[in-house]
Parts: C-alpha cells; sequence; structure tokens
C-alpha cells in the first residue's frame, strides 16, 4: 500500500469530495478526483486507484435511480463512450507522463472555462444520435483518463431539458456501465497491481462517508458555492499539472 503521507494529503479530500458530490450535489466533482491525486503519483495509477471506489458509488447510484433513465439515449451513448474508452486507453499507453499531464491540465482548465462560461440556452433541443455520439467520445476519453466524463456528457443532456429524475438517473446508468467497462483497458494496462488495489480499499471507507456528508450538506451548504469552491482548486490543480507537464518535455 502506498505509505507517502503527501499521497494521502491529496488523496483523502479528492474521495471525500467525490463523496459530497455524489451524495448531495450530483456527480460533477468526479473530475476533482485525479487531478489532486496526480499530484503526487503518476496519472494512471491515481485513476486505477480511485477506479473501484468509483464503482462502489455507482451501486449505491442505481439503486436509487433503479428503473429512471431515457432508454433512448443510453444506447447511442454507450456506444460512443466505450469508443472514448479505446481511445483512452491508447493515451495511457503510447502518451508520456509529462504529456498525459498536459492533457489532464488541459482538461482541467478547459472545464473550469465551460463551468464559468457555458450557460444552456432559453432554447430546448432535440436528441441527436451524431452528437450524443460525438460528446459521449468525448466522455469515454476524459472519463478513462480522469474519471471526468460528466461535464461532455452534460453538454449533450443538460439542453435536451429532460426531467431532473430522468437526467440524473441516465447519467449515473452510463457511467456505471462505462466504469466497469473501464476495468478492461486498466487491466491491460496493469494498472490493477497489489500496491494499487490496496490503497484503494485503504481509501474505500471514506466513500460512504462522504456522500453522508453531502446528503447532510445539501440541506445547509449553498449548491452555487459549493462548486465555485470546488472548480476554483480545480484551476489552481490543473495549472500546476500544466506546469508540471511543461517542465518535464
Amino acid at each position: 500500500m502506498i505509505t507517502d503521507p503527501w499521497f494521502y494529503a491529496a488523496a483523502i479530500p479528492a474521495v471525500l469530495l467525490v463523496g459530497i458530490a455524489k451524495g448531495g450535489f450530483g456527480s460533477g466533482a468526479g473530475i476533482f478526483a485525479t487531478p489532486l491525486m496526480a499530484l503526487t503519483v503518476p496519472i494512471p495509477q491515481a485513476a486505477a486507484i480511485m477506479l473501484p471506489i468509483l464503482i462502489v458509488m455507482d451501486a449505491v447510484g442505481l439503486w436509487a435511480y433503479r428503473g429512471k433513465f431515457h432508454r433512448q439515449h443510453l444506447g447511442v451513448l454507450l456506444a460512443g463512450g466505450v469508443l472514448g474508452i479505446v481511445l483512452g486507453a491508447l493515451a495511457f499507453r503510447y502518451l508520456s507522463d509529462a504529456w498525459t499531464r498536459l492533457v489532464l491540465g488541459a482538461i482541467s482548465v478547459g472545464f473550469v472555462m465551460h463551468y464559468y462560461g457555458f450557460r444552456v440556452g432559453e432554447r430546448i433541443a432535440t436528441p441527436s444520435r451524431p452528437k450524443g455520439f460525438f460528446w459521449s467520445i468525448v466522455s469515454g476519453l476524459t472519463s478513462t483518463i480522469a474519471h471526468a466524463g460528466g461535464p461532455p456528457l452534460s453538454i449533450y443532456l443538460l439542453p435536451l431539458r429532460l426531467e431532473k429524475t430522468v437526467l440524473v438517473g441516465t447519467t449515473v446508468v452510463f457511467f456505471a456501465v462505462i466504469n466497469v467497462v473501464k476495468l478492461v483497458p486498466y487491466a491491460w494496462l496493469e494498472l490493477f497491481d497489489g500496491r494499487n488495489l490496496s490503497t484503494s480499499a485503504a481509501l474505500a471507507p471514506l466513500a460512504p462517508v462522504g456522500i453522508f456528508a453531502g446528503y447532510q450538506m445539501m440541506r445547509r451548504v449553498n449548491e452555487v458555492l459549493f462548486y465555485r469552491i470546488c472548480y476554483a482548486l480545480l484551476a489552481v490543480v490543473g495549472l500546476r499539472l500544466l506546469w508540471q507537464g511543461v517542465t518535464a518535455l
């Protein structure tokens, strides 16, 4: 198991943030975990440690939103998501750590810019297979590299103005399947060694703690304030990863 205290200084708040987001504010904070951990360990290792924990959280989400999803969208979205996973696995396989940090840093900063600059228009969009397929590919790719597939998928789903429970349920089912599929390329990349799995097991008890805290915070903390703080942190982490990548080239 990893024993570096600096790793846990980053990993513990990372897992708690994801749990808090899933428990009370939606799933968007999944993007924070890998960049935070990647400050102390290689990015593929950070992603591998986080994946089993996310799957545990997904199981809770599937139970909570069982039967509440939009079947019309899932087929195309999952097909694109799996293709994105393949592309993400190839990126892990053939990109150096420096380039991977550049990519992850750019993704992190880009999502912060998207959060502050993107607003869904008043016009309600209609379902589009090409658009859904494209954004699900991007979602699968970013999810493989950094468990950060939420924002690209939201770009497609939010303008459809689905009923809130159906929207969340569709997202929950999508990422539950995507995270299970990611086990295959992660195993192919030999990321599930004893050290990573034992570290995941040590951090896993924090998942329900974070989810319970999120449920409690939902009634006390303003959602906008929570995400402003999280995205400000993500901007700092993303810029740090960009700097690490540039200086390592």
